[in-house]
């Protein structure tokens, strides 16, 4: 199978993500959650739990992350704060370009 090199990917616009709120998307093969903090700050992270690969949610009441399979818990984030998640979420680059958000690899260099 072909692997799918993604450096960045077009998520939307500000006006399709209210404050709170969350969308999963596809970045090449993975899922990535993109999420709009009560401040209008956007977060990405990948949308797999660290633990055994379930989808991650956001709780838009506590701002922070959980995964429904074993109760794990990270904070807005990614940091593993509660159950067996063993490390935190890898995060993504968020930029605002003429109100589309733009979601790319984070530069390790």
């Amino acid at each position: 199978m072909a692997k799918l090199n993604v450096s960045s990917i077009e998520v939307g616009l500000i006006s399709d993500f209210p404050k709170s709120s969350s969308k999963i998307v596809r970045f090449g093969r993975k899922p990535i959650i993109v999420i709009r903090k009560e401040s209008g700050d956007f977060k990405a992270l990948e949308a797999t739990c660290t633990h055994l690969d379930c989808n991650v949610q956001f709780k838009s009441e506590t701002e922070q992350i959980w995964c429904a399979c074993h109760n794990g818990l990270y904070d807005i984030e990614g940091k593993n704060i509660s159950g067996p998640p063993p490390k935190p979420l890898a995060q993504f680059k968020v930029d605002i370009a003429r109100e589309k958000i733009i979601v790319s690899q984070m530069d390790l260099s």
